[in-house]
């Protein structure tokens, strides 16, 4: 039986803190990025475990392509001898039951170190404060969802464990603004790490054919990207990838953006 993951309370920053200070980088940006450029996937991590080696994280999402840079993560580890390095996940109260068996799958193969970040309000607290955000259609009460169960969660367990750089599995071509983020980036306070930034879909298709890895239980259904059950969709013959989330009205969560706790997405 699975020993239960790791839950991270929820800490508040000090009233009137502002943004927290930037994380030291022993090298100039332009020179940071020259070097990650000339790396593969996995030599992008061992340079990221490098080069902080005290404030290293994942996360992941566990949705459709998750597992490949968790299995990036794992090759590292033991190739190299690391310990594994802390992979943080937003549960949002929200997910389908899909997702956390296919956490639980990942997790036992490929020996996670998994951290739940939770929100401080319960899915029905939320609700009786502030409705069901999903449903009324305005951007702003999506951005407010997104803030409260996703961005401000992530943010204090960041600044609660002191993370320096975290690495996730974004990619180029899933959103217009995604084109253009750079393989690394200062992401509200630390630095964020792409090492997946040019892949393709395919590329990662058949990543996980060669490494006989599972897919998630809703890709087979139709799904190329999955996140909460109430903004997720399969793909049809219109819309496809991260135009089927949050019923089309935008694509981006918040986690992924500079902005102050997603403010001015």
């Amino acid at each position: 039986m699975l020993s239960a993951p790791s839950q991270i309370p929820s800490v508040k920053r000090p009233s009137g803190s502002g943004s927290p200070a930037a994380p030291d980088l022993p090298l100039p940006i332009a020179e940071a990025l020259t070097q990650l450029e000339a790396l593969d996937p996995l030599g992008r991590l061992h340079w990221a475990h490098r080069t902080f080696p005290d404030g290293l994280v994942m996360t992941t999402s566990f949705g459709i392509q998750s597992a490949v840079l968790l299995h990036l993560a794992h090759q590292l580890m033991e190739r190299e001898g690391l310990a594994p390095i802390p992979v943080f996940w937003v549960d949002t109260g929200y997910l389908p039951p899909e997702t956390y068996h296919y956490a639980e799958q990942l997790r036992a193969r490929l020996s996670i170190d998994l951290h739940v970040v939770q929100p401080e309000l319960s899915p029905a607290r939320m609700e009786a404060l502030h409705g069901r955000l999903w449903e009324s259609g305005r951007v702003e009460d999506l951005q407010l969802y997104n803030r409260l169960r996703k961005v401000e969660p992530l943010d204090r367990a960041f600044a609660d464990l002191g993370v320096r750089c975290w690495a996730s599995g974004v990619r180029g071509s899933q959103t217009d603004h995604r084109k253009g983020m750079p393989l690394l980036e200062l992401v509200r306070g630390s630095w964020a790490l792409r090492p997946l930034l040019s892949w393709t879909s395919r590329d990662v298709y058949y990543y996980m054919q060669d490494h006989d890895l599972p897919q998630h239980p809703l890709f087979e259904q139709g799904y190329s990207t999955v996140g909460d059950w109430h903004s997720s969709a399969p793909d049809s013959g219109e819309v496809s990838g991260r135009a089927t989330r949050f019923g089309g009205l935008k694509q981006e969560c918040g986690i992924h953006l500079p902005g102050l706790m997603g403010e001015g997405i």
